[in-house]
């Protein structure tokens, strides 16, 4: 008689993504069914004197660059919330769209989650603080989480929450290419 062996899942690497002009949140971990890893945590720091246009290049190639490094799987970016200044949310969707082509450009699945579906996932609360995410998440990953950069804590919070979801299901929009992309949002592309 075969003796049956469990299949185990295999390891998912997937890069966290806290989308900004100034600062950019990043965070990458190793994900199978309970066990979770933190592989790197950090953030963009962009000089103030750098024209938008040099920005976003520097946010394209750090993006790219994190991905040649770490290689991974998928890529969980926070979408931004509607605010009151739309000058901030222009330059906000500005960064996040420029993050998520270095990413298709890369053949890695993009996967988008609000910030409250995020805290949600992670906290149960999705009107949970940033204090409340980081210590669920310095909980479930075993490390300190820096205090000191919330944008890393969210990019950690939506890759978390990426692995959480089952990678796309409930919620976040998920893109397999920039032709998957432009076929998915055809209202905010020309032709």
């Amino acid at each position: 008689m075969p003796i049956r062996t469990k299949k185990t899942k295999p390891t998912k690497r997937i890069l966290g993504i806290d989308p900004g002009t100034n600062a950019m949140g990043y965070a990458i971990i190793d994900a199978r069914g309970e066990d979770i890893n933190l592989v790197v945590i950090g953030t963009l720091k962009i000089p103030a004197g750098y024209s938008q246009a040099l920005k976003l290049k520097k946010i394209y190639h750090q993006v790219a660059q994190l991905i040649t490094q770490y290689g991974p799987d998928d890529m969980a970016i926070e979408a931004p919330f509607f605010g009151k200044n739309v000058q901030s949310m222009l330059k906000l969707g500005r960064a996040q769209g420029v993050a998520i082509v270095a990413a298709v450009n890369k053949a890695i699945n993009v996967t988008e989650y609000s910030p409250k579906s995020i805290k949600q996932s992670v906290t149960g609360n999705g009107n949970a603080s940033k204090g409340q995410v980081a210590g669920v998440l310095s909980h479930i990953l075993k490390v300190a989480i820096p205090a000191s950069s919330e944008d890393a804590t969210d990019a950690l919070g939506a890759a978390v929450c990426h692995h959480f979801k089952g990678d796309n299901r409930g919620g976040g929009q998920s893109y397999s290419g920039w032709k998957d992309f432009a076929k998915q949002n055809n209202h905010r592309t020309k032709e």
